[in-house]
């Protein structure tokens, strides 16, 4: 029964918290090497901005879904449940954010241009490079924002599981 307890209580809502940090690291790791150099060089301040934002939600969700995921009694802590409702519906602000950066990168980049002779498509293509890295932070941040949410529904679903359907592990009689 110690066993069970600890791993229900403890354990199982530490991994379950670690998945999408790992998941994040999978998908930044996934990125080909040169793109991801091409990004750091041309990022840009609204990247940063995105980055940042998601960066601090994405702690905050996590921490609030170990709080989520913690059995007591016979139930789960369900007072982080409402703030991580609203906190991954923030997260589906990040594709906006990265587009709005996008098109301001695209202005941009086409004023640049200006009266003189018609620029080379290298020009334009070498100009219009920081105008995606707008869009790659937005979707990044939205794909490892939306993470700890449906950990938390998972996990539950696991713990409740294991914990058996009449399950008290606090103690006392079960």
């Amino acid at each position: 029964m110690r066993v069970r307890r600890t791993l229900i209580q403890t354990i199982l809502p530490s991994v379950f918290c670690v998945l999408p940090l790992l998941a994040a690291v999978l998908v930044a790791v996934a990125i080909p090497g040169e793109a991801m150099r091409g990004y750091l060089a041309r990022a840009t301040a609204i990247d940063w901005l995105i980055v940042g934002l998601g960066g601090m939600l994405f702690v905050t969700q996590t921490i609030l879904s170990y709080r989520a995921l913690q059995w007591r009694g016979n139930r789960f802590d369900e007072r982080p449940d409402r703030w991580l409702t609203h906190l991954a519906q923030a997260a589906e602000w990040f594709p906006l954010l990265g587009l709005i950066g996008t098109v301001a990168a695209i202005l941009q980049t086409f004023s640049s241009f200006g009266q003189g002779p018609a620029p080379e498509a290298k020009q334009i293509i070498a100009s219009y490079a920081p105008a995606i890295t707008a869009t790659g932070s937005g979707l990044f941040m939205a794909l490892i924002n939306i993470l700890p949410t449906w950990v938390v529904l998972m996990g539950r679903e696991m713990i409740r599981t294991l914990a058996g359907s009449d399950a008290n592990l606090t103690g006392g009689p079960t």
